[in-house]
């Protein structure tokens, strides 16, 4: 376990939300005090206003906001005429809830490999799952750590195998792929703005956007008990309704959001100049190809354990996303010996991957300690 070392060193952490609320602190407090203001706390204006600033942001149509971003996800599967039971492509590297939302959708998921640099599902291992598998109907390509997944031959393989494509976009609110922002290329997005995301509430929070006004309308029946009519479900429904304040706190957070985001590839290409050229994997830039937002700075390496520990005893606290495939998870077996899916690039990468700190608030004198740890490790020169 990653401990906060016993030491009067201040700890340099690897996310920072309560750093970043301190950064912006009046506007955060005005906003909620003027939600808790108002005389209705859920679904109210607050919300409705953000749901507007966020597709205008986002260059969509429309968005709504819901409880969490796995809700978001299992709203947008529910949502696209998937039948029960249908297969859906997800990566085997990323957050279980990604899995999840897809079997509380009642689908099944079907594991793929990812790429063994950008980390992001593999267009050729989703290729031999639609050859192999039968038929597939929904991909969910994961745009992982701030990275966009390789959308262009996803989408067209998508195109040719007759899948529908719902992208999860969690980990990347702002990531674009030659200047098409995340969110906007599939049939519908979900984003989590959990407090440590790039677009991060102060407590749980998600929005699903679309261009399509019918899944939009779908959705919103759906996050509400399926009502139509009050207090009349017209299908079985659940509850996700996004609340007042966190809806007030993500319209002052999304202000700035591409600030913030200017501030992560900032460190990021701080981390890349100074750790290139050591026995280290370091994150794939391709420009405004793929426009990174780095959610988090992946770094590969067979010591990982043992880096993760000789930083923290430096007061430097990492994070390793994911420890486990999911695919080799107990609560997933099931699936995965059902479509018999290896996936050795994610076996592999979940065992050498290390997020070091990343978070606008991050002091470069902090950067300069994360870097320097690194590098000492490594027995590279000063």
């Amino acid at each position: 376990m990653n401990r906060r070392p016993e030491s009067s060193v201040p700890t340099v952490l690897p996310a920072d939300p309560g750093a970043v609320y301190r950064l912006r602190r009046d506007e955060i407090i005005a906003a909620v005090t003027a939600a808790l203001d108002g005389s209705r706390y859920i679904l109210g204006p607050q919300c409705a206003a953000f749901e507007q600033d966020f597709a205008a942001w986002l260059g969509t149509p429309g968005s709504v906001g819901v409880a969490n971003g796995t809700d978001a996800l299992e709203l947008c599967l529910r949502s696209c005429g998937l039948a029960p039971g249908s297969a859906v492509a997800v990566p085997t590297h990323t957050a279980v809830a990604t899995a999840t939302a897809v079997v509380r959708a009642g689908l099944q998921p079907v594991f793929i490999d990812i790429d063994p640099v950008r980390f992001t599902m593999s267009p050729g291992s989703l290729r031999e799952a639609c050859d192999s598998v039968g038929t597939i109907r929904a991909v969910v390509p994961v745009h992982l750590y701030g990275m966009p997944a390789e959308m262009t031959p996803i989408s067209a393989l998508a195109e040719e195998y007759g899948m529908t494509v719902i992208e999860d976009c969690s980990q990347a609110h702002g990531a674009s792929i030659a200047g098409r922002l995340v969110g906007t290329i599939g049939r519908a997005a979900a984003f989590s703005c959990y407090p440590t995301k790039n677009l991060g509430a102060i407590g749980d929070a998600g929005v699903v956007a679309s261009a399509d006004e019918a899944i939009l309308e779908r959705i919103r029946h759906l996050r509400q008990y399926g009502w139509r009519e009050r207090y009349v479900s017209d299908e079985v429904g659940m509850n996700s309704r996004l609340d007042e304040m966190q809806s007030a706190i993500l319209r002052v957070q999304l202000r700035y959001l591409d600030a913030d985001n200017a501030r992560r590839r900032e460190i990021a290409a701080r981390y890349s100049g100074e750790l290139a050229g050591l026995p280290l994997t370091l994150p794939e830039i391709r420009g405004n190809d793929y426009g990174h937002v780095f959610h988090q700075f992946t770094i590969l390496t067979p010591e990982r354990d043992a880096l993760q520990a000789f930083l923290t005893q430096r007061g430097i606290l990492t994070a390793i996303l994911y420890p486990k495939p999911i695919h080799r998870m107990p609560a997933y077996l099931d699936y995965a010996a059902r479509f018999q899916r290896a996936c050795p690039v994610a076996d592999r990468v979940c065992s050498e991957l290390l997020c070091l700190p990343m978070h606008p608030a991050l002091a470069d004198s902090d950067v300069d300690r994360v870097i320097a740890g690194v590098r000492e490790f490594l027995g590279a020169a000063a």
